[in-house]
């Protein structure tokens, strides 16, 4: 209810709200802030011109493989089938595989002369395999510049490797990219890819301002010199997770820079979790790395995931009180509408799209799935690789 009092003659009206709806407005106004500062923005910059259509320098495109033989027989064809004249090799790094990897690489590679086999028989005790697999075959590439996915991923298109190596070109040390999971019925898969969408709305935009923070191995690529002046995983060798993000961590410390390509015709699509307990265990594993990130960005990040799981617990508090039913109902309002608004421009820029109607219900989920993910890593800091 409103109350008035008198201030140098003049009434003012003051609002007799309850702190909490001041709490649950203060959330509101900072995710605000992120939507109209990194999200939108970065949704709506200009497309990149045509006429800078790529570096001038070889790639070599590296690829780590455990019993992935399926995978592979999609991914290595369209490899195979990118269009970049300057010319690129495939490095596949049979990680201690025990199918027939080998034997359908060997065969490539008698084939197509730019594709080279690395084969990894053991991993050091204690270190990350993947990590040691990748490290072996950078030592292995031939060429400067480094393009990177996972056997699970293809690319989007046959242009992925020109449009990637554009970045090079701006120039940069370090190019980051977009990879999407593919769309399939069930609200897993929505749920995996609005987490995809809203991850990808946050480092891609970040860096494009100027704060690069992390990238993903399905999509990134970097120089040899990149690798080198980071002294490439040896800081978090021992770490399971972390190959990408916190390879860019290490290369912002050493002052490299890096830039985004986000354009739809770069990105590359993966095959999503099809179990909530495989999703649990991906994620696990993804978040563990944060914990090593610069205070800077811990806080950029905590403050956004922090507002949003505060937004959500404040509202269920005020639901078991005497909420302030107006006031209440026109925050959360405003709030959905913006939030769910800037999502659907991101997943229209990334062509990642969502149902709009879907959007409140994904994020609400999201949010609660995350802090059951990060009180999972405090209670259990064990982790499993391949």
């Amino acid at each position: 209810m409103p109350i008035f009092a008198g201030l140098s003659g003049y009434p003012v009206l003051l609002l007799s709200f309850s702190p909490a709806l001041w709490l649950l407005l203060a959330c509101v106004l900072v995710q605000l802030y992120y939507a109209a500062y990194y999200f939108l923005p970065f949704a709506n910059r200009p497309t990149e011109p045509e006429d800078n259509a790529g570096a001038a320098e070889p790639v070599s495109v590296l690829v780590c493989a455990h019993n992935e033989l399926d995978n592979l027989r999609r991914l290595l064809p369209l490899l195979l089938q990118q269009e970049y004249p300057v010319g690129f090799e495939i490095v596949l790094v049979d990680d201690r595989s025990d199918d027939d990897t080998y034997l359908y690489a060997q065969q490539l590679a008698q084939y197509f002369p730019n594709v080279q086999l690395v084969t990894v028989s053991t991993t050091p005790l204690g270190l990350s395999p993947k990590k040691y697999a990748l490290t072996l075959g950078i030592k292995s590439a031939r060429y400067e510049q480094m393009l990177f996915t996972d056997a699970d991923c293809i690319p989007a298109t046959n242009q992925w490797i020109r449009l990637m190596q554009r970045g090079f070109a701006r120039p940069a040390d370090l190019v980051i990219g977009y990879s999407a999971y593919a769309p399939e019925s069930g609200f897993l898969n929505k749920l995996v890819r609005f987490e995809t969408l809203l991850t990808g709305a946050q480092y891609l935009s970040f860096a494009w301002r100027g704060k690069p923070y992390m990238g993903v191995g399905r999509n990134m690529a970097y120089s040899l010199r990149c690798f080198r002046t980071t002294k490439g995983f040896a800081s978090h060798i021992r770490s399971l997770g972390g190959d990408d993000d916190l390879l860019v961590q290490d290369a912002v410390q050493h002052g490299m820079r890096v830039t985004v390509v986000a354009e739809p015709a770069a990105h590359t699509l993966s095959k999503p979790a099809s179990t909530w307990s495989a999703w649990w265990h991906q994620k696990r594993r993804h978040l563990s790395a944060g914990r090593r990130y610069r205070l800077a960005d811990q806080f950029r990040i905590g403050n956004f995931i922090g507002t949003n799981l505060l937004f959500y617990f404040t509202t269920l508090g005020l639901l078991f009180s005497r909420p302030d039913w107006v006031p209440l109902a026109a925050v959360w309002f405003v709030r959905t509408s913006i939030l769910c608004f800037t999502y659907s421009q991101v997943g229209r820029r990334l062509h990642d799209r969502l149902p709009i109607v879907l959007l409140p219900v994904l994020d609400a989920v999201y949010f609660f799935y995350y802090l059951a993910l990060g009180i999972s890593l405090f209670l259990y800091r064990n982790l499993r690789w391949k």
